[in-house]
């Protein structure tokens, strides 16, 4: 990889995060319960509990959480999230709403001006992750370039999957923010996952050609801001970074289906004139597969 790329030094910064349905479960036990913590990833022990506090250890660390808090999180819907410099809420207000949304369980979603980053109907995060995987068939060894890291479930699951290196490229240094608030990105720390912080239209010029043997390709929905990542001479640097036979998965959505508009069928096309042979597209991840011959 090109020297000149900014790798982001990814650190977890959450130490105790509730969910607005794990607030109200704290408010309800008596001191010796268990309860779920962390999006529901781990489990703390409530040791004290009085009018105006609940006290609960968390892998050792005794820590302090206000009723107010926690009537807060459950009367807003958001999640409170204990760091070394105190109790903060999981979202962003900078030119765009940031949120790190929790679900009823599990991995929580990133939402982005209201929009959920991430399918959650009829599945979650994580599964969604998993199919994007399973359609770019990662698997043990394989050298992956994962683009828009979001809260890094892609990469994290590539890993898992047996993928011996993950680079993962994210414009937006508000969502690597947020992923370092959220227990179930942790595993970005991972030394076999690089974080290149910029512009993937950029970043794809200074990789090396021929490295990867996949690629996921999880770009926002299409819009005049975002039609870059989806443009024929992005997706032609994109077939000289894959090693012949390699894969591509991406992930189109179907945004404009009730406008009878065929995002996936103009991907498709785009890449076949960048050089790719298209697989097809894979209804349940809702993204084009396609590979380089050779």
């Amino acid at each position: 990889m090109d020297g000149t790329l900014e790798v982001y030094q990814f650190t977890q910064r959450y130490i105790l995060a509730l969910s607005p349905v794990e607030s109200s479960s704290l408010l309800g036990l008596k001191p010796g319960s268990r309860v779920r913590v962390n999006f529901g990833l781990d489990r703390a022990t409530i040791v004290d509990s009085s009018s105006d506090r609940v006290t609960v250890n968390i892998k050792g660390l005794l820590v302090d959480v206000e009723r107010d808090l926690l009537l807060y999180s459950i009367n807003t819907g958001k999640a409170v999230i204990y760091t070394d410099k105190g109790w903060i809420t999981g979202e962003v207000r900078s030119k765009r709403y940031y949120k790190l949304a929790p679900l009823d369980k599990g991995a929580p979603t990133l939402e982005i001006d209201g929009i959920h980053m991430h399918k959650i109907r009829d599945t979650d995060p994580l599964r969604d992750a998993r199919t994007k995987i399973k359609s770019a068939r990662i698997s043990k060894g394989h050298v992956v370039l994962d683009i828009c890291t979001g809260l890094g479930y892609t990469g994290i699951e590539s890993l898992r999957s047996g993928a011996s290196r993950i680079y993962t490229i994210e414009i937006d240094e508000n969502v690597l923010y947020l992923a370092s608030l959220n227990p179930w990105s942790s595993d970005l720390s991972n030394e076999k996952i690089t974080i290149i912080h910029g512009d993937a239209t950029n970043i794809v010029y200074d990789l090396y050609e021929e490295v990867f043997h996949r690629i996921i390709h999880d770009p926002p929905r299409l819009t005049p801001r975002t039609g870059d990542l989806y443009s024929l001479d992005f997706y032609k640097r994109l077939y000289k970074l894959l090693k012949p036979g390699g894969i591509l998965f991406h992930y189109t959505g179907e945004p404009g289906r009730k406008r009878k508009l065929n995002i996936p069928g103009s991907v498709s096309s785009r890449l076949k004139k960048a050089g790719f042979e298209v697989i097809g597209y894979n209804e349940k991840a809702e993204g084009v597969v396609a590979y380089r011959p050779g």
